[in-house]
């Protein structure tokens, strides 16, 4: 067989020493050439999709001519020219719709927390921040709330004087049926409102009377507690609950003792709605949770009872003139003030105060009728015993 006389395939070796050996269309190793140039793309297969720019494949030697689709798809797609700026204008009417809307959300934040939160400091329950708007720039700055300590010992209930005369008389209703009793409450409860009411909005606080439930003795009332004596729930605006059951023997035993043992009853939890009102409620359930020790939980516990039993007098000092206390009832009151106490309890448990404490501010608003001589908060350890 013939040798050929080209190289195997896979060889390519040039050598001018091999004559007619050359690659087709390409000079011989060695003769003058000129420079190549860069390739330019082709158009591939499916150039024409619209489902794209087009599609590049391929390459050739050499300038593209003139109008050459592969260039020019090329240039588009990799050399973009860039996109001139031009500044956007925004309409006058956008600009002060923004402005608006804005003031909008502002304000209406504002609105919110002043619905939400009372207007008075001191009523704010401790920790929450109050909402109000700077005049410079109409924007919402956070103010801290006082904390409960605050509350407790500068609330704005002691700046309010003496409670006014609301001219209550003794409800002519006896005990002698749960009929007649809640006639009682309900006609003694009136007369509270009014005392009370003209207390609660001078200091900047809303008012609205508490519910009154008249239950059997250890049903269970508002806030699913059994109520033994009274009880007051803090939800729905306010519950105070009391039994009746044992009422109706004890009066037909001792009828002055009793008819102040409802007053104050009544007085009592009444009090401590007024306490919610104005945020000590809260402030010092705050401070009870806080204390470090059992003994100073009972202490705070007992500040707090101890004020609601000043307040209940400070009422009953107000009303002497209509519901005079004198004779056996001022008896009864004067024993009954000796005689409330932690020590008179069952469990014996230091929640309420002993009789020495119970009796001195029990005295203390009565004599006053001013709900600032009731500030326990201040206190020394040893009044609140």
């Amino acid at each position: 067989m013939a040798e050929e006389s080209g190289p195997r395939p896979g060889h390519f070796l040039p050598n001018d020493e091999q004559p007619g050996y050359e690659r087709p269309g390409v000079p011989a190793y060695g003769a003058p050439s000129e420079p190549l140039t860069a390739p330019t793309p082709r158009l591939g297969r499916g150039a024409e999709t619209p489902d794209g720019p087009p599609l590049l494949s391929g390459s050739r030697l050499g300038p593209p001519p003139a109008g050459d689709r592969a260039a020019a798809a090329f240039k588009a797609r990799y050399q973009p020219e860039p996109l001139a700026f031009e500044p956007k204008k925004r309409s006058k009417a956008l600009i002060a719709a923004i402005v608006a809307g804005a003031l909008i959300v502002i304000g209406g934040a504002v609105f919110a927390a002043t619905k939400v939160l009372p207007s008075s400091g001191a009523s704010s329950p401790a920790g929450t921040p109050s909402v109000t708007p700077t005049p410079s720039d109409s924007t919402a700055v956070i103010v801290p709330a006082p904390d409960a300590l605050t509350v407790l010992r500068t609330n704005k209930l002691y700046t309010t004087g003496k409670l006014a005369p609301a001219n209550c008389k003794e409800p002519a209703f006896r005990p002698t049926s749960k009929a007649n009793i809640r006639r009682y409450y309900q006609t003694f409860m009136v007369c509270m409102n009014k005392a009370w009411e003209p207390v609660v909005r001078k200091t900047g606080n809303e008012f609205h009377p508490p519910k009154l439930v008249v239950v059997d003795k250890d049903q269970i009332g508002p806030c699913n507690v059994f109520v033994e004596y009274t009880v007051y729930c803090h939800k729905n605006g306010g519950s105070v609950a009391l039994a009746w059951a044992d009422l109706g023997k004890k009066y037909a035993t001792n009828r002055p003792l009793t008819r102040i043992d409802m007053a104050n009853a009544l007085g009592y939890v009444y009090s401590v709605h007024v306490q919610n009102l104005m945020g000590i409620r809260d402030a010092s359930f705050d401070e009870e949770d806080e204390a470090a020790t059992a003994a100073l939980k009972m202490e705070q516990s007992r500040r707090f009872s101890l004020q609601s039993t000043c307040l209940a007098a400070a009422f009953l000092g107000a009303a002497k003139a209509a519901f005079p206390v004198t004779g056996d009832l001022l008896t009864s009151w004067k024993w009954r003030s000796k005689n409330a106490s932690d020590e008179t309890t069952k469990d014996k448990v230091r929640n309420f105060g002993t009789a020495k404490s119970t009796e001195l501010w029990m005295t203390r608003g009565f004599t006053t009728a001013n709900p600032g001589s009731c500030n326990t908060y201040v206190a020394a350890a040893g009044e609140v015993s």
